[in-house]
């Protein structure tokens, strides 16, 4: 078994191989396609599966104790997502890490993201955002730290902002380059000072878009995904180093 099956886990993460006898069949196979689903892409996620590391469906599925049908489903949904590639007779690999493709998904942001601005910013009923004041504009005292947590809650963030301009085709293309740019974008939040300044510059947003002020809203908006898309090439180049390294 090769040296990048080896970091994969050795059973699904919260699986048990005893299943009920009254549980139906194809229930236990989706249960099992998407263990192995989190459990391949945690370990991309945390760089233990590295960009161009290769494996087969048999040596996932030996390693998980597993068949391959559910493997294999997991593996295509990851394809489908851009994690994974299909190497003709020689099994799967890691994508590689395509900078430019990010940079030009987190332009793509900024364009959806600053129009539905303007748009909400110039209705006749601004909406009330009550659940992202609630969240945001908050004393720094409670202010959650834990890094998933707080780029779940970004995620929401610009999503509702997009949401409130009610542009369902917007809103749809930009949850695919939400679900594009996420391995990368988790990054932001793994240090401290990153964490703060996004609950900073949320509130300013915010700030400006409930005042209707649009143009401000916009620059702020730009500034603070130009700021993260720059933090995180160099947090994931970083890690990719410290990973090879090891």
């Amino acid at each position: 078994m090769n040296r990048t099956v080896a970091r994969i886990p050795a059973k699904p993460k919260n699986h048990s191989r005893r299943t009920s006898a009254s549980k139906p069949v194809d229930a236990r196979k989706a249960s099992l396609a998407d263990s192995v689903y989190l459990g391949v892409k945690q370990n991309i996620f945390d760089f233990r599966l590295l960009p161009g590391d290769r494996f087969t469906e048999n040596e996932i599925a030996a390693r998980l104790h597993v068949s391959r049908t559910p493997v294999r489903e997991a593996l295509y949904r990851l394809e489908r997502e851009g994690y994974l590639q299909v190497q003709f007779r020689s099994g799967w690999s890691v994508r590689e890490l395509d900078f430019t493709q990010f940079d030009d998904l987190y332009d793509l942001r900024i364009a959806l993201e600053s129009a539905c601005v303007q748009t909400v910013c110039a209705r006749a009923e601004l909406p009330a955002l009550d659940d992202l004041k609630s969240v945001w504009l908050i004393e720094p005292k409670r202010r959650l730290d834990d890094g998933e947590q707080v780029c779940a809650l970004d995620e929401a963030f610009h999503g509702a902002l997009v949401a409130a301009a009610r542009n369902r085709e917007m809103a749809r293309c930009h949850q695919e380059v939400t679900e594009r740019i996420r391995l990368l974008r988790r990054l932001d939040f793994t240090e401290a000072s990153r964490i703060a300044a996004t609950y900073e510059e949320h509130a300013q947003i915010l700030r400006a878009v409930l005042t209707r002020r649009a143009d401000r809203a916009i620059v702020l908006l730009r500034k603070h995904i130009e700021t993260s898309k720059t933090e995180v090439r160099k947090i994931s180049v970083h890690k990719l180093l410290s990973a090879r390294r090891r």
